[in-house]
């Protein structure tokens, strides 16, 4: 899987997904289709024209108009997520600065969410690289980066904010979606998008035995038992309970979430 830079992108790109373990049945027999990005610069495509759909951090739907969310997909945990989480060095009451992945805005977002109930407040910190991440005390990590820093590192405690959420909200997390252009007007686009969900989450042992990274013990446990990739009426509780803590935050306007529930026409 090769990671392209968003300034190298043509002009006309379809699809866009991140290159991580978590969104591999997401993307399953389309992987000549897509553009591999980290969340960020996915957004940044997607608001430039250079992607119809991508598979996104929820913030970026949620804090963007003119978005629609696929309905009955996603990338969600209930529980423990393994792949989301503040490493720390001392007291979660004690924190006051993170190094923050610059990968992605919904973990951040999500983090600000759970210290603020806590009555926590800290300075925020760009992780400058992956490779700097252990020698900060404190530095919350995603995606691929977060299990390789878990499975190397055994200095800092672990906050799994999949797991904190769900203690807090007795609710699934949604982490990432299907975002397409409201513009967007392609029923075969998003039945291809519907029909690879199916045959990824239908051959996962295939992708478990297959991935490349990480071994396969883990990779079994992660991609059936940390994550699922349902959307449905309580994952959207969950989104509605998010936005609902993102407004409390006031950091950024919070726009509601707007579903294609079915086939586009």
């Amino acid at each position: 899987m090769t990671t392209t830079s968003a300034k190298d992108l043509p002009s006309r790109i379809r699809i866009g997904s991140v290159p991580y373990l978590n969104a591999a049945p997401l993307t399953r027999g389309l992987e000549d289709e897509i553009v591999f990005l980290p969340p960020s610069q996915l957004g940044a495509a997607i608001r430039d024209g250079k992607l119809d759909v991508a598979l996104l951090s929820i913030t970026e739907a949620l804090f963007n108009p003119g978005y629609r969310i696929l309905d009955g997909i996603g990338v969600c945990s209930r529980g423990p997520v393994g792949s989301v989480f503040l490493a720390h060095s001392m007291p979660l009451e004690d924190l006051t600065e993170i190094h923050c992945d610059p990968a992605s805005l919904t973990s951040v977002n999500l983090l600000r969410v759970l210290l603020r109930r806590r009555g926590i407040e800290v300075n925020w910190k760009l992780l400058e690289s992956y490779e700097e991440a252990s020698k900060h005390a404190n530095v919350l990590l995603i995606g691929n980066p977060a299990i390789q820093f878990r499975s190397e590192n055994q200095d800092h405690e672990i906050w799994d904010l999949g797991e904190a959420w769900d203690q807090e909200m007795q609710l699934p997390f949604v982490y990432a979606v299907w975002v397409l252009r409201h513009d967007l007007s392609d029923a075969r686009l998003v039945e291809k998008l519907r029909e690879a969900k199916d045959r990824g989450t239908g051959e996962i042992d295939h992708i478990i035995a297959n991935y490349p990274e990480f071994d396969a013990s883990f990779r079994q446990q992660y991609l059936t038992e940390n994550i699922h990739y349902e959307l449905g009426d309580a994952e959207k509780r969950g989104i509605a309970r998010f936005i609902h803590e993102l407004r409390q935050v006031g950091h950024h306007e919070v726009f509601d979430a707007d579903y294609i529930c079915h086939q586009m026409v």
